[in-house]
């Protein structure tokens, strides 16, 4: 019997733009041929500790507002964190970053948050940063294609 693994995407989608890259994000995941990884996605709003705990792996998806990750990440993070404190350390998780600057702040605040959860980066977060290139949308979806077939393989 083949064990499921949900890979949660939890982004914030305030523009076209930013719907673009969590589509290409979940497209990415979706395109590995697999029949182990579910795709679940989910707004900051929308999910919740239990779909933290259901999760094998995660990738995190915010704007950059004023130096810092949107609202609804942080929104998110407050309603999941003790709830899953305990209980996630260990969980792999990617980030990417929408940001009109360089994104520095924004990366430190996911990374302090998560690093308490005991959470792991399992790579560099990317940052789409300054004017919009559609090379974002190629990246974000090879972002997705590559945490899929690493929890696919069970390297995460």
């Amino acid at each position: 019997m083949i064990e499921i693994r949900t890979l949660l995407i939890v982004a914030h989608v305030p523009s076209d733009n930013t719907q673009r890259l969590r589509g290409a994000v979940e497209a990415g995941a979706a395109s590995v041929e697999t029949g182990s990884v579910q795709v679940l996605v989910k707004t900051p709003f929308q999910a919740n500790a239990d779909d933290v705990l259901a999760a094998k792996a995660l990738i995190l998806g915010t704007t950059e507002n004023l130096g810092y990750m949107s609202g609804a990440l942080k929104d998110f993070f407050d309603r999941v964190y003790y709830p899953c404190l305990e209980y996630t350390g260990g969980l792999p998780y990617a980030l990417y970053i929408r940001a009109k600057l360089d994104g520095t702040g924004t990366r430190r605040a996911v990374e302090s948050i998560a690093s308490g959860l005991g959470w792991r980066a399992v790579q560099e977060p990317m940052i789409c940063h300054g004017e919009w290139h559609e090379d974002f949308v190629d990246q974000c979806h090879e972002l997705g294609m590559a945490m899929a077939a690493g929890l696919d393989a069970g390297i995460y």
